[in-house]
């Protein structure tokens, strides 16, 4: 048997595209154990990557969350309970049902329960409840609360509730031992209550960084996202060192009086199965105009009308040229229909046309997209590929199959009605903004554990300063690079710690933002698919645009671009001389501005 840790939590940053999930996950491995989870407080950024890494090396994923649970309704903003905004408690998703389950709770956590934290209620755990396994949590649970309070019996009637709301095989109570005292007390009454109710004990060990030697690293991570000093004595902190991937033998030495809970704690591992499905395009619906069958006949009626405008009517072409030309149109559109993509054509055309009939400056286009003749005739961009000679298997090809790629500029004041429009077409519910993360450059994390260790700023600064300007640079790089920067680091002791903490923390995500130009469209509700957070008052993907483009959703770039801000005002004052004036009137050989260009 191998011992699974089910209490995993990512403030060392066990997040997408992080070194800490394979770092966690090949630690997992080297203790032999056969599974690994990640619960994190709220949310559940990294699950996509901690699912890939995890499967990669023959270590079964369990995915979970510690959810924050409100003392009464969600909805309240007012505390009770001694003050309680809210208690932890474990899911685990058993099966594809639980995990489905999982991201609509924690969507709900934002996006309607959030104060403080992302808190659900207990008629959200009673209406999704299926597929998933709960563990009583930590200290900061709500039955271990009452426990260090005094009341046994209060304690006992929630246990009976949660018991209740999941099945008898699928509540546990949670033994930790960290060292802390209230833990001592807290596993006495658990076993107690054990005994009475007839409910299954698990053992788990709270995991917040990887090694043993890793929790003063930790401790500095705590500090700065909270904005404290190592030094102040009121702050948050993990006391003891006690919060590292413990091995099978280090966990039956906690609990020796507790043999049953330390095997229950795999078997539960072992019932956690979830498939994530990769490649498979979930592209949604386009409700054709009335008086076409099908969204190919449309598109195809798209084109043979931008044929005739464009190519046609501009008389640049011969006979010939323009039977070709029209080949290679039908040639794209059967490439676009047997890669299943003629849904999302209509769906770009759709909101390109919105913009280009509500006076809302789109770009011409850019990127591969400019290489297809469909794109063109359709309208959604506007460079003739056959002029300029430009590729379509750059945008498509049927050997490397992956999603289309549109990079479409808007208006930077007007790119917000754009999205609008989509949500107002599609449904709230089928559009959601992507989250992307900050994440601690070197010189940064260098300035940050400086401040938080107390280091004087003018050595900090000094020795941030050594680190080159460079695209990616790391620590560990500049050390290679800079004979300076390795002596101080190899001659003073405080500059070797500094640095050697720095590096510790160097690419972790510093905060969740929004990405600049990512919105996801899907044909049944968002949360279907990823759970949700927010930020501000936007609705956000907790997965990057990586993981989102992986598990086959669809995935728009609305990039706001100020220089087309720009030429539109530009147009408009124009306009009051000469009213007729279009950009496209412009020369694009016009002699003074490739003068203008060389000075």
């Amino acid at each position: 048997m191998s011992f699974c840790h089910l209490h995993t939590h990512t403030e060392y940053s066990l997040l997408d595209g992080s070194n800490k999930i394979k770092e966690y996950v090949k630690r997992v491995k080297e203790l032999g154990m056969n599974s690994a989870a990640i619960t994190d407080h709220g949310n559940m950024y990294g699950v996509v990557e901690f699912y890939k890494t995890a499967k990669a090396n023959d270590i079964n994923p369990v995915i979970g969350c510690e959810v924050y649970v409100a003392p009464n309704s969600r909805f309240d903003r007012e505390t009770s309970h001694g003050d309680d905004r809210y208690y932890h408690l474990i899911l685990l998703a058993e099966n594809n049902t639980g995990y489905a389950n999982l991201m609509k709770i924690v969507s709900i956590g934002f996006t309607e329960g959030y104060y403080y934290r992302p808190r659900v209620d207990f008629e959200t755990l009673e209406r999704y409840h299926e597929g998933l396994i709960c563990l009583s949590a930590c200290l900061a649970g709500e039955i271990p609360r009452y426990i260090v309070r005094g009341f046994y019996d209060e304690a006992k009637e929630i246990a009976r509730k949660y018991q209740d709301c999941f099945g008898k095989d699928n509540f546990f109570l949670e033994l930790q031992d960290h060292g802390i005292d209230d833990q001592k007390l807290v596993n006495q009454q658990l076993l107690r209550m054990s005994k009475e109710l007839e409910i299954g004990l698990v053992c788990t060990n709270d995991v917040h960084y990887t090694y043993e030697s890793d929790a003063e690293a930790h401790d500095v991570l705590l500090c700065i996202q909270t904005g404290k000093k190592v030094s102040d004595e009121d702050r948050m902190r993990y006391d003891g060192g006690q919060f590292f991937v413990k091995s099978e033998e280090q966990m039956r030495a906690l609990f020796p009086y507790a043999i049953e809970a330390i095997e229950n704690t795999q078997k539960i591992a072992d019932r956690c199965n979830v498939t994530l499905e990769f490649g498979n395009y979930k592209i949604p619906k386009y409700e054709v105009p009335e008086g076409y069958d099908s969204a190919e006949a449309f598109l195809t009626e798209l084109c043979e009308k931008g044929f005739r405008e464009k190519y046609i009517g501009c008389g640049e072409y011969s006979a010939d040229e323009l039977k070709k030309i029209h080949a290679d149109m039908d040639y794209e559109l059967g490439i676009i229909k047997t890669m299943g993509f003629i849904e999302y054509i209509l769906i770009v055309w759709d909101y390109i046309n919105w913009c280009r009939t509500h006076d809302c400056w789109v770009g011409p286009g850019r990127g591969s997209a400019a290489g297809s003749r469909v794109c063109y005739c359709t309208g959604i961009t506007d460079i003739d590929p056959v002029k300029y000679i430009l590729l379509f298997e750059r945008f498509l090809n049927p050997e490397r199959v992956s999603m289309p790629d549109f990079d479409v500029d808007f208006c930077k004041e007007r790119r917000g009605e754009v999205i609008d429009y989509v949500v107002r077409k599609y449904g709230e519910d089928h559009v959601a903004q992507i989250i992307s993360f900050g994440t601690m450059a070197a010189r940064g994390a260098i300035r940050d554990v400086g401040r938080v260790l107390e280091i004087p700023y003018a050595a900090v600064d000094s020795v941030a300063k050594l680190v080159p300007m460079e695209h990616d640079m790391t620590i560990e790089d500049a050390l290679k690079l800079n004979p300076d920067l390795r002596s101080r680091y190899n001659n003073d002791p405080q500059i070797k710690k500094l640095l050697d903490v720095a590096m510790s923390i160097e690419g972790m995500p510093r905060h969740a933002t929004m990405h600049a130009a990512g919105v996801v469209i899907t044909d049944k509700p968002v949360s279907d698919y990823v759970p949700l957070s927010k930020n501000d008052d936007n609705v956000v993907t907790q997965f990057t645009m990586t993981a989102l483009e992986e598990l086959g959703l669809l995935k728009m770039d609305f990039l706001g671009l100020r220089n087309l801000t720009v030429i539109n005002d530009a147009e408009k004052q124009i306009k009051h001389k000469n009213p007729d004036y279009t950009p496209d009137m412009v020369d694009e050989n016009d002699k003074k501005v490739f003068e203008m260009f060389s000075k």
